[in-house]
């Protein structure tokens, strides 16, 4: 573009003069968009690109440009974070009935004095079932020799435990009375690293229905427990989780539940760095699996196929050139378990389980507990790039 005194100096020339004319007209242009708005503006800006060869009269330039000079609504600015909140706000009000203040009497612990007096904890937990099914975390009613749980309203109702599921930190309680409200599980599969959670509870046990706003931070991740097992398919959330929100929900801008609120991590025993907003809640897929058999049957059988592995997404197939998009890598293999036994090796990569592929809606968890314990199962696997299938008896493991 040339300067304006580029422009004075060349001003005799026939081109040069048209080229003035124009930068004229652009002013006038200006002039007239900047008393029209913003959108004037923009719609000035547009009309002096169509009309600059025509070489309308000022006249004809105004009439182009004042009937386009719409103001712009200031909310639209707002549009998205107004969303959000409504989101929020949307999700609290209908989940918020659903969730539970959880309170369990413990027997102390025996010290050097003796016999120390029983203890009550709490936790959150939220209703599943018109009947009065109630799940939250197993350490919550761990040991516990009585349950109750408080609704939203005030009301308290006894509760009994049916049954729990140790390594996935999930008990399954029933409330005599009537419930105010029933939550939906949505589906965890679906989940996307970014979205909005909401976590609700009672922390500490006295501020109930207590609703923190963060994100999904991670999927899939596994959690070495220290009690000889590992938590696994995990989802990562640094909405604020408390002492007295485990077992509550988490909740996404739909209102319903997609994991189960269950552990904080402050840091690590290799070091003294503090970490904060790493809150892990087990997906309510498995919660649903689990809870389900519980109360049909009282109990849960846990499937097992008798390896460590390592979730495969897109983005690690890309990072290291992975034949598959999904899956699940073998790690690690159990001497003599279903897998070994089956010849499955280590860094296999399996890719179905049965009838259930595992892919961006089904992880292996939910792939491997769509199958019973004791049956025999056509597992696939990726070995380097060849596809093979073997037959897998799956082993049993339950917490009772």
């Amino acid at each position: 573009m040339q300067s304006d005194q580029d422009f004075s100096t060349h001003s005799q020339s026939p081109k040069n003069s048209i080229t003035v004319k124009k930068v004229l007209y652009a002013a006038f242009v200006m002039i007239i968009a900047a008393l029209s708005g913003l959108s004037g503006a923009l719609a000035g800006g547009a009309a002096v690109y169509r009309v600059m060869d025509k070489r309308l009269s000022a006249t004809e330039y105004a009439e182009l440009i004042i009937p386009t000079a719409t103001p712009v609504p200031s909310q639209s600015l707002q549009l998205s974070s107004t969303t959000l909140e409504s989101g929020i706000t949307s999700a609290v009000e209908k989940i918020g009935p659903a969730v539970v203040t959880v309170y369990a009497t413990v027997p102390g612990s025996v010290s050097f004095w003796g016999q120390m007096p029983d203890q009550q904890v709490s936790g959150s937990g939220v209703i599943i079932s018109e009947d009065g099914y109630i799940i939250t975390n197993n350490h919550v009613v761990e040991d516990a020799k009585s349950v109750s749980v408080i609704l939203s309203d005030g009301t308290e109702y006894p509760a009994q435990i049916i049954n729990t599921d140790v390594y996935a930190d999930l008990a399954v309680l029933n409330a005599e009375g009537a419930m105010p409200a029933v939550a939906v599980l949505g589906n965890s599969d679906n989940l996307k690293t970014g979205e909005t959670a909401l976590a609700i509870g009672s922390p500490l046990g006295d501020f109930k229905n207590t609703v923190t706003v963060g994100v999904i931070s991670a999927t899939g991740r596994m959690l070495d427990t220290g009690s000889g097992y590992t938590m696994e398919d995990m989802i990562q959330t640094d909405a604020a989780i408390n002492q007295g929100n485990s077992g509550g929900p988490l909740v996404n801008l739909a209102g319903e539940v997609i994991g189960i609120n269950t552990v904080i991590v402050r840091g690590s025993n290799s070091t003294s760095t503090v970490a904060e907003g790493l809150g892990f809640a087990l997906p309510s897929n498995t919660a649903r699996i689990i809870a389900e058999q519980i109360i049909d049957k009282g109990y849960f059988a846990r499937p097992t196929m008798g390896i460590r592995w390592q979730s495969i997404s897109p983005q690690l197939a890309s990072r290291y050139n992975l034949p598959v998009q999904y899956g699940a890598y073998v790690l690690q293999l159990m001497e003599g378990g279903p897998a070994s036994a089956a010849g499955i090796l280590v860094d296999d990569i399996i890719t179905k389980i049965g009838d259930n592929e595992i892919d961006a809606d089904t992880s292996f968890v939910n792939a491997l507990y769509g199958s019973q314990p004791g049956t025999t199962v056509p597992v696939t696997v990726m070995r380097q790039d060849e596809t093979l299938t073997f037959d897998v008896v799956l082993g049993e493991t339950t917490s009772n």
